[in-house]
């Protein structure tokens, strides 16, 4: 799963951009002042997308000086109410990927985001490696950590999330849950799927693996 770190101080155009990210399946980092974004950089981010004009003292270009200083070749997404050739320039020159003016659509930026995508990392990402909230999913190791500590998961509980991490916004239905984890030659009561959600979401509270109701399960 590819991670964005989005910069922008506006929270309700971050709320919605990053939820419609999220929807097209990116791990999203916000941060709304560029201090916290700076203190950010040197951890693993695919993409960053920044608002030049920031609240505080330190604006986009501040921030992706700092990027380039740690790494020259991490995509950058400048993003900006003024449509202004110097600042399509300076971005550039300071090492961005691409600009895109306010307001723009969330369909539009995702489709830049996947370009950009293509273009900078041209296989796709085989890392074994699943990111989530606060979590790291190791799917080689079959290791779940938290802040560097494990959650122990039996083998259904691994299965069930793996199954989920690697379709993320899919819903699946009580009976597809029961053939992917159990196998076809189960024959116990779907309240076996319920329970197994249920001791999930205890281990892991910040999945949000939400009831589709009379169906199944889907995480989002």
């Amino acid at each position: 799963m590819y991670k964005i770190c989005f910069v922008e101080d506006e929270e309700h155009l971050a709320s919605v951009v990053k939820a419609y990210l999220e929807k097209a399946g990116y791990q999203v980092i916000h941060f709304s002042k560029g201090a916290d974004a700076i203190s950010y950089i040197g951890k693993d981010v695919d993409v960053w997308i920044l608002d030049i004009m920031l609240g505080d003292d330190i604006n986009g270009y501040d921030v992706i000086k700092a990027i380039r200083k740690e790494n020259e070749s991490v995509p950058v997404i400048f993003t900006s109410a003024r449509d202004q050739d110097l600042d399509r320039i300076l971005g550039l020159e300071l090492g961005s990927d691409d600009y895109i003016t306010k307001p723009y659509s969330n369909k539009e930026l995702v489709l830049r985001v996947e370009n950009i995508l293509k273009r900078c990392y041209p296989k796709d990402k085989n890392s074994s490696i699943y990111f989530y909230e606060d979590y790291a999913v190791d799917v080689d190791k079959r290791v779940v950590t938290q802040k560097d500590k494990e959650i122990v998961l039996t083998t259904l509980e691994f299965d069930l999330l793996y199954l989920f991490l690697n379709h993320m916004n899919k819903s699946f239905s009580r009976e597809e849950i029961l053939e992917q984890i159990w196998g076809l030659d189960y024959f116990g009561s779907d309240r076996a799927v319920d329970d197994l959600v249920r001791r999930l979401r205890k281990k892991m509270p910040l999945l949000r693996l939400n009831s589709v109701y009379g169906y199944g399960y889907r995480l989002s």
